[in-house]
């Protein structure tokens, strides 16, 4: 259900040289708060508002991964007036699709076998989880090391486990996949969008021909609607430039960074 700031610890400083830089980690998540509430499109919008206010911000250049798209999309449509330009890292906004396509997983109803760990240490944490996630493994880096450092905790048995709360989790899925619809945006902004069409990888205790159905869905359902959300984003969005990667990893300004950055920084300097 998303990351915190600390996922672009390497990334984004490569651009302090020109811009002043600043992420935030939305409620629910990592060191903020974790409120009973407000995990709806336009709380979180409301959260970034304030944040900019704080700072004395009056416009600026908003980018997101993933989730995110919701936020940048919402708040362009409430606050036009202080968005510069838009850009989307694999974070296409429009979620109605999303059940559908969940309810043509082959693998919806199956639950994987796991190891029972009760880990006692970050370091037995992240071992289980990169045994568990081998999507996180293969691209581990210390940026995911201090990743996992924010989003873990320790509860009362000493054990060390993820800090969002199921609810939370369950509020940010029914405001911001289930039921999200994007909010017209009126203003032309300038808006660079990536969309990333690699293939995602399954974690352990997965079957052969589970792994199989798998990777059929991948290419005859996943991609292809991926595919389409860029499709209908472009077209809600003709001013938007579109950068397909077609072996791109979700975690693009991690995997694809150079590209990214590079496709990035030409946006933000035009």
């Amino acid at each position: 259900m998303g990351c915190t700031a600390y996922i672009f610890s390497d990334f984004a400083p490569r651009f302090t040289d020109r811009f002043r830089v600043l992420a935030l980690t939305r409620r629910g998540q990592g060191d903020s708060y974790y409120p009973d509430t407000g995990y709806d499109a336009d709380t979180l919008v409301e959260d970034i508002r304030q944040f900019m206010d704080q700072l004395h911000i009056q416009t600026a250049v908003l980018a997101g991964h993933s989730l995110a798209g919701v936020e940048l999309t919402h708040f362009a449509a409430t606050y036009p007036d202080r968005v510069e330009k838009l850009i989307y890292l694999d974070a296409l906004d429009d979620r109605r699709g999303f059940a559908a396509l969940h309810d043509l997983n082959p693998l919806k109803d199956v639950e994987p076998e796991k190891s029972d760990s009760a880990p006692r240490s970050l370091e037995e944490y992240i071992s289980d989880s990169k045994r568990d996630m081998p999507y996180f493994a293969e691209i581990w880096s210390e940026v995911w090391e201090a990743e996992f450092t924010h989003n873990v905790k320790v509860n009362e048995e000493g054990i060390y486990v993820g800090k969002m709360p199921a609810a939370v989790a369950e509020m940010m899925t029914e405001h911001l996949i289930k039921g999200y619809a994007p909010k017209p945006v009126t203003a032309r902004i300038p808006i660079l969008s990536f969309v990333a069409l690699g293939s995602s990888t399954l974690g352990n205790g997965y079957t052969a021909a589970q792994r199989a159905a798998w990777d059929q869905f991948e290419r005859q359902v996943r991609q292809p609607f991926a595919r389409s959300l860029a499709a209908e984003f472009q077209s809600r969005f003709p001013q938007a430039r579109i950068v397909v990667l077609p072996d791109g990893h979700h975690y693009c300004f991690l995997v694809q960074a150079e590209q990214v950055y590079a496709e990035m920084r030409k946006f933000m300097l035009e």
